[in-house]
């Protein structure tokens, strides 16, 4: 790549980053973006927080666990939510497991993974 910059090639330089190394779930070999998982969820209307973590399983190795904070008086369901996921997303990336609670965050906000990667543990 230096050899390209110093002969003056000029071009578009085209990187994506689609998630951070421990975030991204390995089901079946095929590899699950929890950022895209949680984008397709944050985009139900009655969604307030949303965290999507690696859960073991004992055929696909891993399998995505969603972590979802409703709104003050939602009724929306665990199959609601599986069919929007359904709707967008293939359907090894909709998450097995859909756990309604309060996220656990820090001080400032920040969604605290960790934490939830012990509940998956639990289920």
């Amino acid at each position: 790549m230096k050899k390209a910059w110093k002969a003056g090639k000029l071009g578009p330089l085209d990187i994506q980053l689609k998630d951070r190394s421990k975030d991204i779930i390995i089901s079946g070999g095929e590899n699950i973006s929890s950022i895209e998982v949680e984008d397709v969820i944050y985009k139900h209307p009655e969604v307030v927080a949303v965290a999507v973590v690696a859960k073991e399983d004992e055929k696909w190795g891993e399998t995505p666990c969603a972590f979802i904070e409703l709104s003050e008086g939602s009724t929306v369901s665990e199959i609601d939510l599986k069919d929007h996921c359904k709707s967008l997303l293939a359907g090894f990336k909709v998450p097995r497991y859909f756990n309604f609670i309060e996220l656990p965050k820090t001080s400032t906000g920040k969604i605290q993974k960790f934490k939830l990667r012990e509940q998956t543990k639990l289920i």
